[in-house]
């Protein structure tokens, strides 16, 4: 249960294209953090999102502060015509993406971590997952060396919260994305694992 001072609700629809440069933003601040280390850019981040929004079965799930300000989202989507580079290693697997829900980014601003807000992207996803006549809850996530250079000496792996939440680690099938790591630096090839959970 999140924390009362924080409001979360549910976004689908047009309703989606208003929250695509805030969460444009959010992205590019919480994944240029270890382990992400990404080094986005707005244009590319609305573009992506945009053609999220019309993905079918698209839902945003927003976090807002007691001011009103947006501190956190959490996506999801169908992976029918959505998604290809991600799906492709499911359906060699012999996924049926019909069942399945893509749980895209749950991206939340530091200082309002820790208030339950995370419990509460999954619930909220997974309960429209289910309503939607989902079976299955799937996403991906990096994987980096134990001992990575940049990793901060305070940094806590999900794997655990994974975990307690039913989600498997599918250790038979893996996928790569590639991103800069540097301001107009070379895109970078990085393993993503997927995990997966039974609604």
């Amino acid at each position: 249960m999140a924390d009362t001072h924080f409001r979360i609700e549910r976004v689908y629809g047009p309703a989606l294209r208003h929250l695509v440069e805030d969460l444009a933003r959010l992205r590019l601040t919480v994944f240029s953090e270890y382990p992400y280390l990404y080094a986005g850019n707005q244009n590319y981040e609305s573009s992506y999102l945009k053609t999220f929004c019309t993905a079918q079965d698209a839902i945003i799930v927003t976090a807002r502060d007691q001011r009103g300000e947006l501190v956190g989202c959490s996506t999801a989507s169908s992976l029918n015509g959505h998604h290809t580079d991600f799906s492709q290693p499911l359906v060699r697997a012999g996924y049926d993406l019909t069942q399945m829900n893509y749980f895209g980014e749950s991206v939340l601003l530091e200082h309002s971590r820790g208030n339950g807000i995370g419990h509460s992207f999954f619930d909220q996803r997974e309960q429209h997952a289910r309503n939607k006549g989902y079976k299955l809850a799937c996403f991906c996530a990096i994987e980096r060396p134990a001992d990575h250079p940049k990793k901060p000496a305070s940094y806590r792996d999900h794997t655990v919260f994974w975990h307690k939440r039913g989600y498997r680690k599918l250790n038979d099938i893996s996928t790569s994305f590639a991103w800069p790591e540097t301001r107009d630096g070379p895109e970078i090839s990085h393993p993503m694992a997927y995990w997966l959970r039974k609604l």
